[in-house]
C-alpha cells in the first residue's frame, strides 16, 4: 500500500478492529479509527503510531448519525478522502443471549441499531466521495450467525443477517462504478465478545491478528473486480494470491 490509502475503521479499539488497524498500519496506510471507549481507543492509537502510522482517533458511537457525520468530516479534513471503510463496530447484546421470545425489546432494537443501522450510516456518508472518484472499498464484518440461523443467537444473528442483505443490495447498486462493497466472516476468534457469547468455550480460537489478510486484499487493487462477495477470513491466505 505504497499509495498511502486512507482507511477508516469503526470499533477499532480492541479485538478484530484493532488487529485490522495494526495490519494496515504495517502497510503504511493513513488510519482513522473510532470507538465508544475513549481511553482504550487512544491506547490503540499510540500503538498504531508506534508502528509508524498517521492516526486520527475519534471517540464516537458509529450507530449515531451525528457521531458518524462528525467522524467522517474529521477524516476528510485530516486526510482529504476515504479510500477504505471497514464497518467493524458491533455489539452482542445481553449475555447469556436469551431466546427471541424472551429478548428484552430495548436490547433487541439497540443491537440492530449498532450492528445493522451503523454500517448503513457510515457507508451512506462515505460512499459519495468514493463514487465521485470512481474508486473505493467498503468491507462489512459479518458472522456465521448472520448466514445460518442458530437458536439462541437472538438479535446479534438477526442483525448480521440484515448486514449481509445490506451488503448484497448495495453491491448491486454500485456495480460498475469502481466502488466495491464486500463482507468478511472472521469466524470464531479469541475476543472479549466471544467470551461473552460462548463463556464455556473449551476449544482453540483464532487470533484476530491472524485474520487480517482478507481485509488487506479487499482494500487492494488486486480486488478491483470483487464486489458483493462473502469471504471467510480463516480460509483466506494473502501470500501467493493473484488478482
Amino acid at each position: 500500500m505504497n499509495d498511502k490509502k486512507v482507511v477508516m475503521i469503526t470499533g477499532a479499539s480492541k479485538g478484530l478492529g484493532k488487529a485490522i488497524a495494526k495490519a494496515f498500519a504495517k502497510q503504511g496506510a493513513n488510519l482513522a479509527i473510532c470507538a465508544r471507549g475513549k481511553e482504550q481507543l487512544h491506547q490503540t492509537a499510540d500503538e498504531l503510531e508506534a508502528l509508524g502510522a498517521n492516526v486520527l482517533a475519534v471517540a464516537a458511537d458509529a450507530s449515531l448519525p451525528r457521531d458518524v457525520e462528525r467522524f467522517v468530516a474529521m477524516v476528510e479534513a485530516a486526510f482529504g478522502r476515504i479510500d477504505v471503510l471497514v464497518n467493524n463496530a458491533s455489539m452482542l447484546g445481553p449475555s447469556p443471549m436469551p431466546y427471541l421470545l424472551d429478548y428484552p425489546e430495548e436490547d433487541f432494537l439497540e443491537v440492530l441499531r449498532v450492528n445493522a443501522a451503523g454500517p448503513f450510516l457510515a457507508t451512506r456518508r462515505v460512499l459519495p466521495g468514493m463514487l465521485q472518484r470512481n474508486s473505493g472499498s467498503v468491507i462489512n464484518v459479518t458472522s456465521e450467525a448472520g448466514h445460518i440461523g442458530y437458536e439462541g443467537w437472538g438479535a446479534y444473528g438477526v442483525s448480521k443477517f440484515a448486514l449481509e442483505g445490506l451488503t448484497e443490495i448495495w453491491a448491486e447498486e454500485v456495480e460498475g462504478t469502481g466502488v466495491r462493497i464486500n463482507m468478511v466472516d472472521p469466524g470464531e476468534m479469541d475476543t472479549e465478545m466471544h467470551d461473552l457469547a460462548v463463556p464455556d468455550c473449551d476449544y482453540e480460537l483464532a487470533d484476530p491478528e491472524d485474520l487480517t489478510d482478507v481485509f488487506l486484499y479487499l482494500a487492494s487493487e488486486d480486488a478491483k473486480g470483487t464486489n458483493g462477495k462473502r469471504l471467510k477470513a480463516q480460509e483466506f491466505i494473502l501470500e501467493g494470491r493473484e488478482g
